[in-house]
Formats: structure tokens, sequence, C-alpha cells
């Protein structure tokens, strides 16, 4: 009698060739930003907040933000040529098991470090209550950031990866749940999806009404991860302009220029990837019904978690098969506890566990219906994060070569396996 992996062994994996993706690429120099900050930040209405003597609070959230601590760093120097006296706080609701000293090693793995910015790190889950929403919900933020004589909120304007709405992952979202900590994101998150398109403005305005908030500073990234913009807004006009920068984000984000597949392998998944290990937006990987897009595939193999992720295994379940390699790093209980804040627990069950990556994608490819098993569309991608360049099957070279937005950039060739059946 077969085994299962002998059903595995005679699935034929098809050659893949290297494809560059073209997207707009406007973005800010590195060497630039120290410039940038300084700009920003002489808008009268912003200058106006800043008091000699006063303590301000910088949020740092749980997403690897391109240049965040040189971003981090620019605005405490700034602060501090102006008299203040800044410190930072990592803002990330329950993320890190829900742990404060996870929480802050978060945010030294991206850089932000006392030593590098240059002022302290307070990290506490311990949250104050300021206020009430007009519907009655209680508003907690950071303790550290309650007793300070100022906070700047720093975030990421970018299209959320489980709702849609007027305001998505920004800065409402970093008041909302990252400044509420574990009981925010337990609030926003309690009521399920559905409603979150309303819940982050609402609780995101009481903070505005009943929190010392001086400014946001907004940034957006391009297709490539690189920063596009960066904007410090006012207290007062935040609820104004992120919805336009939300649209221009909107605008930017890569995608995969082909609509459908048989088959997508990503490498690798991550929380400092996405908050859901892979970006659907990229993938069509979503876990709740309120958000949509990203490309169509019977199958998803994921292969590997990142080594920031720590074993937070999100993500993994919204594919069909994994590898051990991946389980072997997984950690439940962290993992568990994301999901159980989120109430998504799709994102952290465990698909299909093979014993190396061409048994995941083997598994994936035999199982896809009404396909040409000799023949099958297949796209692989190192991590939704960085899409630029991708590979793809033989079968989809004609839709890559009517795409003027795709150009082939390698030759087709076998996909190279170690003895263990894993990718090199």
């Amino acid at each position: 009698m077969s085994t299962f992996y002998d059903l595995l062994r005679d699935v034929p994996i098809p050659k893949m060739v290297k494809v560059r993706q073209k997207f707009p690429r406007v973005s800010i120099d590195v060497d630039d930003i120290p410039k940038k900050i300084n700009e920003i930040l002489e808008n009268e209405d912003i200058l106006k907040t800043i008091v000699p003597g006063m303590s301000i609070a910088i949020t740092v959230g749980s997403r690897g933000i391109n240049n965040i601590a040189l971003i981090t760093r620019e605005l405490v120097r700034l602060l501090k040529e102006k008299g203040a006296n800044p410190f930072i706080i990592p803002a990330m609701g329950s993320h890190g098991g829900g742990i404060a000293e996870n929480q802050r090693k978060i945010i030294e793995e991206f850089g932000v470090s006392e030593e590098y910015c240059g002022c302290p790190i307070k990290s506490t889950m311990d949250t104050v209550q300021i206020g009430k929403s007009p519907e009655g919900h209680p508003i907690v933020i950071d303790k550290y950031a309650a007793a300070a004589d100022g906070i700047v909120v720093v975030g990421r304007v970018k299209p959320h990866t489980a709702f849609r709405g007027e305001y998505e992952s920004g800065i409402m979202k970093m008041m909302a749940i990252g400044l509420g900590k574990r009981e925010g994101a337990n609030a926003c998150h309690a009521a399920g999806w559905k409603h979150m398109h309303h819940l982050i403005p609402l609780f995101g305005k009481s903070i505005l009404q009943h929190a010392n908030i001086l400014f946001g500073v907004a940034i957006v990234e391009n297709a490539f991860d690189e920063t596009c913009i960066l904007e410090a807004i006012p207290r007062n006009k935040i609820a104004e302009r992120e919805p336009e920068l939300l649209i221009k984000a909107k605008e930017l984000m890569p995608r995969i220029w082909i609509d459908e597949t048989d088959v997508l392998i990503v490498d690798k998944i991550g929380k400092n990837i996405s908050g859901d290990g892979m970006d659907p937006n990229i993938t069509g990987t979503f876990a709740t019904p309120y958000a949509s897009g990203g490309l169509k595939s019977q199958k998803v193999a994921v292969l590997d978690i990142t080594n920031e992720s720590h074993g937070v295994i999100i993500g993994a379940g919204m594919a069909d098969a994994t590898t051990q390699r991946l389980f072997d790093k997984a950690d439940l209980e962290a993992s568990y506890i994301n999901a159980l804040t989120s109430t998504v627990f799709d994102v952290v069950r465990i698909p299909m566990i093979l014993k190396s990556d061409r048994d995941a994608i083997a598994a994936c490819i035999r199982a896809s219906n009404e396909i040409d098993i000799n023949c099958p569309r297949v796209i692989r991608i190192s991590d939704s994060l960085h899409i630029e360049y991708i590979y793809i099957s033989e079968a989809l070279l004609d839709e890559v070569a009517k795409n003027s937005n795709m150009e082939i950039v390698g030759e087709l060739r076998e996909m190279q396996f170690d003895l263990n059946g894993d990718l090199w």
C-alpha cells in the first residue's frame, strides 16, 4: 500500500522563472529623513504644542516599519532641541504575548533602543482610564502616556488586513489599540471585525478628546517598503487628514500583477511582515469577510516564519500546507494570545504539516482542482512585503508577456531542493 508521501513523490514540480514587477518609486532618501523631520516639525501648529520642560511620550508599534528607528531618533532629537523631555513607549495592544518586557524587545529589534534614540523607553501593560466614548466604552491608555504632559502618536497609514473603513491602519488605530494596550485591543475587538470600521474612529476620537495628544506623525510607504510620505498632523486635523493619506497609501500599495493562480508559495510569514503574517491585500488570504482583494489561488503553501516572529505563527492558519520546520518554531501560547485578543482563530489553525518544502508544494499542486498537473500555474514570493521580484511557473509566461508591469529577468529553471527536500 502506498504511503502518504508516495502520493507526493511523483507530483511534477514546475520550472520557475524570476520576474520583476514594476511600481511607482517615489520615496524620501534615508539621508534626507533628518531634514524632513526638521521640516514637518517647523509647522506653527506643531511648534506651539511643544513647551520647554514638558514630558512627551512617543509611540512605537510592533510593525516592521522601514526607517522607524531613524524617524524616532530624529523626533527625539527635535523635541529635545525644543526643550522637551521625550521618552518612548511600545504601543502595540497585546502583542509580545501581552508582556511589557517582550514589547520593549520588539521595538529594540527594530533598532529603537535607548542608546540609539537617546531617551528612555518606558514599557508597561498598565493602563489608566481617561474617559468614556460617546457610547459608554471605557477609554484607557498606557499609564506612562497618561502621566506625560503630551503624546506624539507615530503610525504607518495603510490598508488593513481584516476590514475596510475610512480609517484602517494608522494614527487612529495606534491610539485606539496601540495606546490602549491589552484592554484597548480587547474592547475594540470584542464586538467583532464587522464593527471595527466604527470602533476605531470612535475610540480614536475619544482619545483625542480626553488625552493630551500633541500631534501625529503619519508614515506612508511605497511598494518597495520605502518611506514615501512623512507628515506631522496637528491634533485637530488628524481625523480629517488620515483618510486622505489612506487613499494615497492604497494607490501606492504593491500587488501581484497576476489575478489568479493555482498555487501560491510563500517562503516566510511573520508579524514583522504583516499583522496577519502575510498581508492578505497581497496574498488574498483574508481571515474575515469584511475585506477582500489580492491574489486568487486554490492552494497556499507557507514554508517558514521569520526569526523576528519569535514563534508567533499568525497567518499559518490561512495556508493549506506548511512544513515541520515552521511547526517546530511555533510558540502556540503566544500565538493564541494574539488570536484570542483579535477574536480570529483561523489565523493560528494548523494546516497540513509536511516533512519538507517540496512535500508542501507538491501537496498543494496535487490537491488543486481542474488544473493541468503537468503544467500548473504557480507563483512563489519571498514574503508579502517584498514582491518586486517574484517567481512564476511556465504556465504563466503568456500572462507576464502581455503585462507591461512585469518583465522576465531570468531563465526557466527547476526549483532547487536539498537532500531533505527543502529549497535552497
